[in-house]
């Protein structure tokens, strides 16, 4: 009696534990997907700076691949003509070319992107146009815009040995 009431623990025990792995993967699937973060979608207000750091920031994590450096350098080109979008853009542009002239170690990785390519593109060509060839060699630069702005980019980065990686919003 005390061998048959052994097994029969063991039968249930076995059932309930097969029972509740499939319950499980089930739920560890709902879990997964529930805790996947959803991605930010592209702005449609390219002055709307809280939309396109989310935007831009989510492009910035998917590509971090290969950085040694504790937190990449990340730069938010803004939109617009007006006085004080151009003092901003003219900030950036200052503080790129900073670095660019200070020097980047390898193992870190600069992010440049905004709400207007062009503009992004055109911050780019400026703060690298004077980097020595082979200074970046390491270095990761992704640069967020259209694809009609790519091969400016990388005519001017090319020389500097950095990995590019241009991703088209």
């Amino acid at each position: 009696m005390r061998k048959l009431t052994l097994i029969a623990t063991a039968l249930a025990l076995t059932g309930c534990l097969a029972l509740s792995a499939c319950n499980n993967n089930g739920g560890d699937n709902q879990q997964q997907a529930a805790a996947q973060p959803q991605k930010p979608t592209k702005p449609t207000d390219p002055n709307d700076s809280k939309g396109w750091n989310a935007y831009l920031g989510q492009i910035v994590q998917d590509n971090m691949q290969g950085m040694t450096a504790p937190q990449p350098y990340a730069y938010l080109v803004p939109a617009g003509d007006s006085d004080d979008a151009k003092d901003a853009q003219d900030r950036q542009l200052s503080n790129v070319q900073d670095i660019v002239a200070r020097g980047i170690l390898p193992g870190n990785l600069v992010a440049i992107g905004g709400a207007d390519s062009g503009k992004t593109a055109d911050l780019v060509t400026q703060a690298f146009k004077d980097a020595k060839p082979g200074s970046m060699k390491g270095v990761i630069i992704l640069v967020i815009g259209d694809k009609a702005d790519e091969q400016r980019v990388d005519d001017v980065l090319k020389p500097t040995d950095a990995t590019v990686r241009y991703v088209q919003m």
